[in-house]
């Protein structure tokens, strides 16, 4: 088991958007630098990497299967 998979879902969307929102709270304050531009590009990466891999974790996967056979 990884890292993430110990996680409740509510600190799975806090790891997923936090940095999300320090880079464009950087961006703000600070303005359209490199530094700034360059952690704003980092951050989306990292939320869609997270938004795209979060059904492949094993806690997901199981939830999704509990799903299905809510409506079957």
């Amino acid at each position: 088991m990884g890292l993430l998979d110990d996680l409740s879902p509510h600190a799975r969307v806090l790891t997923a958007v936090a940095p999300f929102l320090i880079a464009i709270l950087v961006r703000v304050f600070a303005g359209r630098t490199k530094m700034a531009s360059l952690l704003f590009s980092v951050s989306t990466i990292w939320f869609a990497i997270n938004v795209l891999l979060a059904p492949y974790s094993v806690r997901m996967r199981q939830e999704i299967l509990e799903l299905r056979s809510l409506f079957r």
